[in-house]
């Protein structure tokens, strides 16, 4: 029986051999952990490109949808009925049957000039009403108290410097 122990001794390292595998036992717990690094890492970039496709997918469908909203708007004002009212609107008026000239020269169709479309009738100026009656005008023109703001203008010259009043709203709308 006294074999049987250096029968198994080698199984067993000695001191000097254990020392030999402590670097290498080292190295690969080193390894194992840089991969679950590097891994956990990845998964970490993955993930943030996963966030940053759905905030760019949800930023597409929004700029879709605008899109199309903005193609409908378009649409609307292309419409015939659209361009028909805008361009009453502008005193344009049918052009009618059209004429056609062709390479030799001679005119096809016979051209006539569009008709005139009759002008709305100008919306009247409002003129000033004075409110109080004449006589008593006159007394407030005498007196040289200044006039209320309601009051219409008079004919009472403008002290020097000062401006004429201002033109109605009602005016640039007519000279257009």
């Amino acid at each position: 029986m006294g074999e049987t122990p250096r029968r198994l001794a080698w199984l067993v390292p000695s001191g000097a051999t254990a020392a030999a595998r402590t670097p290498f036992v080292v190295l690969v717990v080193a390894l194992l952990g840089a991969g679950l690094i590097a891994l956990l890492l990845l998964n970490a970039a993955v993930n943030q490109g996963s966030f940053e496709l759905g905030e760019l997918r949800r930023d597409t469908t929004v700029l879709t949808d605008e899109e199309q909203r903005l193609q409908r708007e378009i649409d609307a004002y292309a419409a015939p009925d659209a361009l028909s009212r805008r361009a009453g609107e502008l005193g344009m008026v049918p052009g009618g049957a059209p004429a056609f000239l062709s390479l030799d020269g001679r005119v096809r169709g016979s051209a006539s000039p569009a008709p005139v479309p009759p002008r709305p009738a100008p919306s009247p100026t409002p003129t000033p009403t004075p409110k109080a009656s004449a006589s008593a005008g006159a007394a407030r023109a005498g007196e040289g108290a200044s006039q209320s703001p309601t009051a219409g203008p008079t004919a009472d010259p403008a002290p020097s410097g000062a401006s004429q009043s201002a033109p109605s709203p009602a005016a640039p709308a007519q000279e257009r």
